[in-house]
């Protein structure tokens, strides 16, 4: 379908007004424990929802955490490269790079967050209708409600910023400045903090709610590298910082003190960390994306480092985003190559479920709700949709990786992702079906010898190719 201004004006007015009449009536006051947790919140709920923020199918998948179904798809604009949209067009109105998620404490709300086209959407939990959009300012990455729901706070990537959101009448209130490319903004358990990481700075902000204002500028160690995402533990003891770039995980533990306790490390592009307590012992588990692994780790009582436990293999590639139930009984993992999800059983530490979901999902948030929603409007946008994770074979030097072919309308898209090449030397990829070789990208590695998530678009499928190629490129 094709976005247009009218059109949204409309939904948005009927979505409002929806919100507005039923949610005195439908929630009560009570509002159900959100996770991470600690031991004793309520159980898996069919009343609850998993989302998960979809890039490339520009969609919001709803799941059902207690049956394991996925309801539906919630679709915020095209395909990634549709060809019968014009995605890149000027006269498309629809949204690219639905990416982040956040949710109110008390359950009723998601934001979604909008990368290419800068913008943050506001949900009802129980209709799965928007109740507002804020165009913000250049690549917004990930956003979170204030504590008392009144406020998104987002980070502004590209603008070195944090925006202060009046999603009710929606603006821009206030901005609040940062290091380089701030990541998230996450919010301690009392509320009176909000935790800022940065994936272009080796700096933790720490930020006063009520006034505003940064009051300590946290040093993260420079072989750690940027950070894309984090998580802070429900006892507000720890923070926990993923360093996609370098492979490391940075623990940052007593939110008084803010010393760095340890530096892990874990592996190439190291994503999202979560909690849980089982058994009464205090668990990490960090999503790395190149090794397929969800790491699980026994946080120190201490202070001190904590401990590796176990490895926990996914069944897909490119585990992303994480969140845990409230009754810390499950925890779920966006497979971003995969197109999938997870379903770990937290005693066994063991996947148990893996549910098809929509295409190349980011963030993952689980959100608590106290009474049932609605599975109406929803749609099947990116679902069940081809998709081949191939090996490279890597020829004439050094290095190994992977790359993502998955289908699209019109045309397939290609991810090529290698470590361990040669730094700073440029490289080709290659698709071939043993008779037929073409060109599909030529890219030059970075400086640790990475070509992380390059991209092309080519007719993969049609053209029966089965094999991607990484060759020097030629002089």
């Amino acid at each position: 379908m094709i976005f247009t201004r009218k059109a949204f004006a409309l939904t948005l007015t009927i979505a409002i007004s929806f919100g507005a009449a039923s949610s005195a009536a439908a929630y009560p006051k009570k509002a159900p424990i959100q996770a991470p947790a600690l031991p004793g919140a309520q159980p898996i709920s069919d009343n609850d929802r998993v989302y998960t923020a979809d890039q490339d199918s520009n969609t919001v998948t709803v799941v059902n955490p207690k049956t394991n179904t996925v309801l539906g798809t919630i679709p915020l604009g095209s395909v990634r490269m549709d060809t019968t949209m014009d995605v890149l067009g000027a006269m498309y109105h629809g949204e690219i790079n639905v990416h982040g998620l956040g949710f109110s404490r008390d359950g009723r709300y998601l934001c979604v967050i909008n990368v290419t086209t800068n913008s943050v959407y506001v949900f009802d939990t129980a209709t799965n209708k928007i109740l507002s959009t804020v165009y913000l300012g250049r690549a917004p990455h990930e956003g979170f409600f204030s504590p008392d729901g009144r406020e998104l706070w987002v980070a502004e990537r590209g603008m070195d910023t944090i925006a202060i959101v009046d999603w009710r009448q929606n603006r821009v209130v206030d901005h609040i400045v940062s290091e380089d490319g701030p990541s998230k903004i996450l919010f301690s358990p009392d509320g009176k903090l909000a935790y800022v990481n940065h994936l272009r700075a080796d700096a933790l902000d720490v930020v006063d709610v009520a006034k505003r204002r940064i009051i300590q500028h946290v040093a993260i160690p420079t072989d750690a590298g940027g950070s894309s995402d984090m998580a802070v533990s429900p006892d507000g003891k720890e923070i926990w910082l993923g360093m996609p770039i370098n492979g490391k995980t940075t623990t940052v533990v007593n939110a008084k003190t803010f010393k760095v306790e340890a530096v892990m490390d874990t592996g190439p592009r190291t994503n999202h960390p979560n909690f849980v307590t089982v058994n009464g012992i205090n668990y990490a588990y960090v999503t790395v994306g190149d090794l397929n692994q969800t790491l699980v780790y026994r946080r120190s009582p201490n202070g001190g480092p904590p401990t590796l436990v176990t490895r926990i293999n996914n069944s897909g590639g490119g585990p992303h985003g994480i969140w845990p139930s409230p009754d810390n009984t499950r925890i779920y993992v966006a497979l971003q190559y995969a197109d999938a999800m997870d379903v770990i059983d937290t005693k066994t530490m063991k996947v148990i479920h893996t549910l098809p979901i929509g295409q190349s999902p980011m963030a993952l948030v689980y959100v608590a709700r106290p009474d049932p929603g609605s599975s109406t409007g929803l749609s099947s946008q990116g679902l069940n949709q081809k998709n081949v994770y191939l090996t490279l074979d890597v020829q004439g030097t050094t290095g190994a990786g992977h790359a993502q072919v998955r289908a699209m309308p019109g045309i397939d898209e290609i991810i090529v992702d290698v470590r361990g090449l040669p730094a700073n030397s440029k490289f080709t990829a290659y698709a071939t079906n043993g008779q037929q070789t073409v060109a599909l990208l030529t890219s030059t590695s970075n400086a640790m010898g990475a070509m992380a998530e390059t991209m092309a678009f080519v007719h993969f499928f049609a053209n029966n190719f089965n094999k991607i190629i990484i060759k020097p490129a030629a002089s």
